[in-house]
């Protein structure tokens, strides 16, 4: 069908964030070859009934704006909020717990179907692990 190539994704990534919680960034094609960004909040629902999703649609014309927006609200969250915080702990634990997974220190995940060299495993680290309240996240 010719109306399914305007939500085909040229190009995806996601980043993890605790045991609940994935974000997506996909760039997408319109039917007129230009594109847009869809990121998308995918969260485990707490009763074990699927996943909630929300998502926002960001367009080249708001690209610059968005991002000058986003920097600004995170460096004020950085420098005057939060000074103190390490906010580069959960980088770290991620990558620990990749070495371990590799190296086979830790039981691959079996019964989801998801391989041993992926960090798409329930026992990766989380935010959780630290005393937050993060939630995990999930692939669709």
């Amino acid at each position: 069908m010719e109306n399914d190539k305007k939500f085909e994704s040229v190009y995806s990534t996601k980043v993890r964030a605790g045991k609940r919680r994935t974000y997506f960034f996909d760039v997408r094609q319109t039917k007129g070859e230009d594109y847009y960004i869809t990121i998308t909040e995918s969260t485990k629902r707490f009763d074990g009934s699927g996943y909630e999703r929300h998502k926002i649609f960001l367009y080249k014309e708001d690209f610059n704006r968005f991002m000058n927006s986003l920097n600004d609200t995170v460096n004020h969250v950085k420098t005057d909020l939060m000074p103190d915080f390490d906010y580069e702990l959960y980088e770290r634990r991620q990558k620990e717990w990749e070495e371990k997974l590799a190296s086979g220190e830790l039981d691959s995940p079996q019964s989801d179907g998801q391989t041993s060299n992926t960090a798409e495993s329930n026992d990766a680290p989380s935010t959780d692990d630290v005393d937050t309240s993060s939630e995990e996240d999930l692939s669709w």
